[in-house]
């Protein structure tokens, strides 16, 4: 984003923008060469006739995602078996964080993803749409909220009984106690997860517009190698202890528990690093109705930039 990293042979400009504004750009118009993106939104956008995109294996996103599951305090939500025949709210169901939250919900908690009647709509706006036209499965269940409702309002009032979702709602912030976090001490649930599974869920990728990658297929190496080094000068920083480059008052704590749970490269790109993780994914992508057959983590990536080459 400085410009300190310059990918080889590209010109780049960078534009900084919310996350949720560059996927719906890039999907809905494909306005850029190449853009960070939803890894399920990605995956159903292979299934496609024209396969509009290549991905490579940075993720810029990651998240332990069981702190993203919120309750209503009186729907009787006590446990995660005690949601199966709930109403639970999900602003895009093909989101990639209720995929992560639906399948390790089943996988962990057998609760499975068509024991759940799932709404969708805006978190704090109305009438947020899926970016991706969907054809899932009659078993499950999907339906969306009233044109002027927001799942945030909802799951307040008790209208919903839970939210999937990758923000926090405002209403968990709000101080009324009436809307909070099924796992409460989800720092310890999730290490535990972790520890368990290898699992570090993988929220988005970056992709190439196919045509731009299949003129000009060193690109997909190239920014593979720009990422990498970006990523190696935010490790660095992160090490830095003169003065911390992050506003955490304990930074240098949080990183060497970092490294001392997850390893020293505890952010990992490329794809062997990955693979099972993203395996982990296609099978829940599959399982939950969003792809139409089981890909392979092959499936995914420019071949350029599946393997790594030792200088």
């Amino acid at each position: 984003m400085d410009g300190s990293v310059q990918p080889d042979g590209i010109d780049l400009n960078y534009l900084n923008m919310p996350v949720e504004e560059t996927f719906f750009r890039m999907l809905r118009h494909r306005e850029f060469d190449a853009a960070e993106m939803s890894l399920s939104s990605y995956v159903v956008s292979l299934f496609s006739e024209e396969r509009p995109f290549i991905a490579i294996p940075v993720f810029p996103s990651r998240f332990f995602r069981h702190s993203s599951i919120y309750v209503n305090a009186d729907a009787g939500i006590r446990k995660p078996g005690d949601l199966v025949g709930k109403r639970i709210g999900t602003p895009e169901y093909q989101m990639t964080a209720p995929v992560w939250i639906r399948g390790i919900l089943s996988d962990e908690y057998k609760v499975p993803v068509e024991s759940v009647l799932y709404m969708t709509g805006g978190e704090e706006e109305p009438n947020r749409p899926e970016k991706l036209k969907l054809n899932l499965p009659d078993t499950i269940k999907v339906e969306r909220i009233g044109p002027d409702k927001t799942l945030a309002r909802m799951l307040l009032d008790g209208e919903i009984d839970a939210l999937h979702t990758a923000r926090a709602p405002s209403t968990f912030y709000d101080g009324s106690g009436r809307v909070v976090r099924l796992f409460e001490d989800y720092p310890a649930v999730e290490l535990e997860y972790y520890k368990r599974t290898g699992i570090f869920p993988i929220m988005h990728c970056v992709v190439i517009r196919r045509e731009v990658y299949e003129q000009n297929r060193w690109v997909a190496q190239s920014l593979f190698k720009a990422f990498k080094e970006a990523q190696k000068k935010t490790y660095q920083d992160m090490h830095e202890t003169a003065a911390h480059k992050t506003m955490l008052p304990w930074l240098s704590a949080h990183v060497e528990e970092a490294r001392r749970e997850l390893g020293e490269d505890f952010w990992s790109y490329g794809f062997n690093e990955n693979r099972e993780t993203i395996s982990t994914f296609l099978r829940y992508h599959y399982e939950q109705g969003l792809s139409k057959q089981l890909l392979t983590p092959e499936d995914l990536f420019a071949p350029e930039a599946l393997e790594s080459f030792v200088i």
